[in-house]
């Protein structure tokens, strides 16, 4: 069964994502995350589905989930799972300062 790999990075936004909803509902929290887990599972199973982003980065693939991105790359044995970030943001300045 494919893996879903996830960056420490990845895991800090995931943590940011609950942390900033979670104040005014934590069950919204809950719900977003349980969401976006649920598109990874997606995504461990159909790599290809998120458009490729070379001009971003080597292999690097988007999905919006939301109001959200999931960035990751195929990996031979699932993905790997790069930011989780607000579709908002500068996706090209966060990624080519510091992309895995």
């Amino acid at each position: 069964m494919p893996n879903i790999k996830r960056t420490a990075q990845a895991e800090e936004d995931l943590i940011d994502i609950w942390l900033y909803i979670a104040p005014g509902d934590r069950r919204a929290a809950d719900r977003i995350l349980d969401d976006i887990e649920e598109k990874l599972m997606l995504l461990r199973d159909q790599p290809s589905l998120g458009p490729a982003r070379p001009d971003i980065a080597p292999g690097l693939r988007y999905f919006p989930m939301r109001r959200y991105l999931i960035l990751y790359r195929e990996i031979t044995d699932g993905i790997e799972v790069v930011r989780v970030v607000h579709g908002a943001r500068d996706v090209l300045a966060l990624l080519t300062d510091n992309c895995p």
